[in-house]
């Protein structure tokens, strides 16, 4: 047993000094592989444009998801069986399909002949498909509301439309912030795939990168760890936000 504890440390030992002795080898090789990721010929800039389309696509997207989440909201709680069904209908099959087939059927059909930016293409795509899960957010809203609020608009003389527009929704959508916050987030992860079609996003930035250094393994993780600040900042606002809406319920 004293023999193969005194092995094994040996082993341990020899692996430890082989990684130290390695270690500036190593560095010298990562350290040339940032400077060709993002130094070389100004790559940075590349990274930096991919961000922007990036925070672009995500923001057009949640707020064209936004209009649409609200639109079949109502539609989904309407008492036309015609409305419910189309809003049904179009919550079930973007629900039920992969994103990424969406994004390249509008791309490659519906915009197949048409000269816009891709960055515009993504944003309809995407918007069109956030604006399933915001429907049901928006449906869950409505409904916590208590009824109560909307026969207080009617003992006042308001429409069914008039109490929904003007009691009933800005409630909901008070109560959702946080739910349509999270969704943005989500969005923002969303968008790696419209590399698909155009190489405008981060990810496209860092496909471009490799391509011209063939090294993956710092233009993704330089991504990913943009990636992670960026939606890490936003949570915090978003957090932050929340707080604030919380303290002045409480007012």
């Amino acid at each position: 047993m004293v023999i193969g504890v005194t092995q094994l440390g040996s082993l341990i030992t020899e692996w430890i000094n082989g990684c130290i002795a390695g270690f500036p080898a190593f560095w010298a090789s990562f350290s040339s592989k940032v400077v060709a990721t993002f130094v070389t010929g100004n790559r940075w800039e590349w990274f930096l444009s991919g961000l922007g389309y990036t925070l672009l696509i995500s923001l057009v997207s949640v707020i064209l998801g936004c209009i649409i989440g609200v639109v079949m909201a109502i539609m989904r709680i309407s008492k036309s069986r015609l409305l419910r069904a189309i809003s049904g209908t179009y919550i079930d099959i973007i629900r039920g399909t992969p994103t990424m087939v969406q994004l390249l059927i509008i791309n490659y059909i519906i915009f197949a002949s048409v000269n816009i930016d891709r960055w515009i293409v993504g944003s309809i795509a995407f918007g069109i498909n956030s604006g399933a899960y915001i429907a049901e957010i928006v449906r869950g809203g409505i409904l916590s509301i208590n009824a109560g609020q909307t026969e207080a608009g009617r003992s006042l003389g308001m429409t069914s439309s008039q109490t929904l527009w003007h009691i009933v929704l800005p409630q909901a959508i008070k109560n959702i912030l946080p739910a349509l916050g999270n969704e943005f987030v989500v969005l923002i992860k969303e968008t790696a795939v419209v590399g698909m079609i155009s190489n405008i996003d981060l990810v496209g930035a860092a496909r471009r990168v490799q391509g011209r250094t063939y090294d993956y393994l710092v233009p993704f993780l330089a991504i990913a760890v943009i990636y992670y600040v960026v939606i890490k900042v936003i949570s915090q606002l978003l957090a932050q936000i929340e707080k604030a809406m919380r303290k002045a319920d409480k007012r």
